[in-house]
């Protein structure tokens, strides 16, 4: 009988509330005796133990072996107490491995809220997690603020470039405009200037003669095409004409041998034209381009000397003074690149002489002895004159591109 009433008090029902709290059944005298004894042991061991074992169960969870499982009924005895350290299950270990947890916000578990327990946050988590985020964001932050700064220098670069170029740009055009209203002065060297003006007359002279040589060489050519069809029309007349046969002959020879002298000639004539076309359009064209270099040079020395020349006649106070000074620099610096860029032009135009002499003697002499030979009949002399100026004749079709070009 008594076994029987232990056994249906052993597996009683214990009603639980969604806080997990049984206490609100006052007839459940048992349970809330026993839980008052589990306090009244926590209690007599201190708030430090408290605290330990809290923060224990908050890292590696609740100790199977230290808990005790309580059932009774009505009327149960402390006989219903039965240790858990008999059971006997896998053990939990923390895991060094395992990521740090997110720390929670602020507040109590609903748990410990039922237990009147409060729950400090960890400031050294709080502290580790931060270090970890200074520590990957550092680099990238590094690197962020580098790429502006360089940036930012390439964007002030460009500014105080467009400043300089803007400021020239304006200093040039005033000096310019005064030049052809007669209002400023200009630096003039005599003979430099002459020898300039030469030169661009003597390169509009010579731009005629290859102008003409060329349209020499484009007449010349359709005539000796000429002479090919008509020599060989003579030859075809002459095999179809048995009573004209030789008079046809001696002319189908007579306009083969001046196609044949014609070719030669043009090949002196387009050396010719290649020379001079070297000359004028290389030679000429880079001399005058030191001298568009030169020129420019001259407006920006007179710009910043008129400028100097302007503040030196207003107040000499500090700020004048100051800009006086930063005048007188930029003035100086112009003044080397204008007398660097006239010497240069000085050397270039006296090459330029002495290679042109060189040039258009071995040019005319060549013209002169090809046309006197071609005109004259005498086809020995002309080969001769193309071996002496080292011309070698292309053979007839090499212009023309081979047929894997083609394909």
């Amino acid at each position: 009988m008594a076994d029987s009433i232990m056994s249906r008090a052993a597996t009683m029902e214990i009603p639980i509330n969604s806080n997990g709290d049984s206490r609100t059944i006052p007839e459940d005298d048992g349970l809330e005796q026993a839980a008052k004894a589990q306090w009244s042991l926590d209690e007599k061991v201190g708030s430090a133990t408290e605290t330990r074992d809290l923060q224990q169960v908050m890292v590696s969870g609740p100790n199977l072996n230290e808990t005790s499982i309580v059932s009774g009924g009505y009327g149960g005895t402390a006989e219903g107490i039965i240790p858990t350290s008999s059971i006997k299950g896998p053990a939990i270990r923390f895991n060094a491995d395992f990521p740090p947890r997110r720390i929670p916000a602020p507040g109590q578990d609903l748990r410990m809220k039922a237990r009147g327990v409060n729950i400090v946050p960890s400031h050294s988590a709080a502290s580790r997690i931060a270090s970890q985020s200074a520590i990957i964001s550092g680099p990238n932050m590094h690197q962020a603020g580098t790429a502006e700064e360089a940036t930012r220098g390439v964007a002030v670069e460009k500014l105080d470039f467009m400043r300089k170029w803007g400021l020239n740009t304006y200093k040039c055009t005033k000096q310019m405009i005064s030049e052809r209203f007669g209002r400023g002065s200009r630096t003039v060297d005599l003979e430099l200037e002459a020898q300039i003006e030469v030169l661009r007359d003597t390169k509009r002279k010579y731009e005629n003669v290859l102008r003409l040589a060329r349209a020499l060489t484009n007449h010349f050519y359709s005539m000796v095409q000429t002479q090919h069809a008509l020599g060989d029309t003579f030859a075809d007349l002459s095999q179809k004409s048995p009573e004209l046969r030789d008079e046809f002959g001696y002319n189908a020879e007579t306009q083969k041998l001046l196609c044949k002298n014609g070719e030669t000639l043009l090949g002196a004539i387009n050396f010719f034209v290649s020379s001079i076309n070297t000359l004028v359009n290389k030679t000429m064209e880079d001399t005058l381009l030191t001298i568009k270099k030169y020129e420019d040079a001259r407006l920006e020395y007179d710009a910043y000397r008129a400028d100097l020349e302007e503040l030196n006649l207003g107040p000499r106070d500090a700020v004048t003074m100051a800009r006086i000074e930063a005048a007188q620099q930029q003035y100086q610096v112009q003044k080397d690149k204008y007398e660097r860029l006239r010497n240069d032009v000085t050397i270039k135009l006296k090459f330029l002489e002495e290679n042109k002499v060189k040039v258009m003697h071995k040019q005319l002499l060549l013209f002169h002895n090809a046309i006197s030979a071609y005109f004259a009949g005498n086809q020995q002399q002309l080969e001769q004159t193309l071996k002496q100026f080292n011309i070698k004749l292309k053979p007839p079709g090499a212009d023309k591109p081979s047929w894997l070009e083609e394909q």
